[in-house]
């Protein structure tokens, strides 16, 4: 009896030597892995996309969630405590807001794109549309983003203000809770005309550029981004940032359509 439990440790042991290692591993892979939260304004979803591809390639074990919106409302998260390691905005003022609060690691904050404000039609629409047109009865409805939380709406009514129109033309407009859905009204011609960025009419073939809003009537369209204070993973989110202003995700961006900020 006393040989066979001898016997039977014997076994054991060199079993138990195998799966140690094993498992080691394995927990050393676990703990390997990093997750990234990045909240980000939804002009950018299509080359983020893209830009996590590549990433992926660079950094294997760096899983990003990405959380597409408008600015405003991914702001209003973030002050809310959503865990979020990185947030790249459509605009500064939003950043400030978190900066304000001591929400943003200030030395990771960078201005990273430009981009500018087009006036769009529905491609089918053949017509010449200016902006002294969509005071006229032709232009029934206008699509903007919502202006106290959208980007692309702050910088439609600010450019609206500008040229005397918003006044005459405010009954006609149709609010989207982010760049995408005001893109998608012109698109799919819920709306006779729209306000958005000149990379978003890029990417869309359903719809037809008629006019680009001149840059002094509006703030600068620019997309600052930064590491949150409250990350867990630093590090990993600053190496993220440093990614995007290099080489390869500025040649996507650039693709994109979006004005490099050097």
């Amino acid at each position: 009896m006393f040989a066979k439990a001898v016997g039977a440790a014997v076994c054991l042991g060199p079993l138990s030597c195998r799966q140690e290692p094993l498992a080691k591993a394995h927990r050393e892979t676990v703990e390997e892995t990093i997750d990234l939260t990045v909240s980000v304004a939804a002009s950018l979803q299509k080359v983020m996309e893209s830009v996590k591809l590549a990433y992926q390639q660079q950094a294997p074990k760096v899983m990003i969630t990405y959380n597409f919106g408008a600015s405003g409302s991914l702001t209003q998260q973030i002050v809310q405590g959503a865990p979020v390691d990185v947030f790249l905005s459509a605009s500064a003022d939003w950043m400030d807001a978190l900066d304000e609060q001591s929400l943003v690691l200030k030395t990771s904050r960078k201005i990273l794109l430009e981009n500018e404000l087009v006036l769009v039609v529905p491609a089918s629409d053949t017509e010449t549309v200016s902006f002294e047109e969509m005071k006229t009865d032709r232009i029934e409805r206008i699509a903007i983003g919502e202006p106290d939380s959208v980007p692309v709406g702050q910088y439609a009514k600010e450019s609206l203000l500008a040229m005397g129109l918003f006044e005459v033309v405010q009954q006609k407009l149709v609010l989207g809770k982010d760049a995408r859905q005001v893109l998608s009204y012109v698109e799919t011609g819920s709306v006779a005309a729209g306000l958005v960025y000149s990379t978003d009419a890029l990417a869309s073939e359903l719809v037809r550029v008629v006019a680009t809003v001149p840059a002094d009537d509006h703030s600068p369209i620019v997309y600052p981004v930064a590491v949150m204070a409250a990350s867990k993973q630093a590090a990993a989110a600053q190496a993220f940032v440093d990614f995007l202003s290099g080489g390869v995700a500025m040649k996507i961006f650039r693709a994109g359509g979006f004005e490099l900020v050097e």
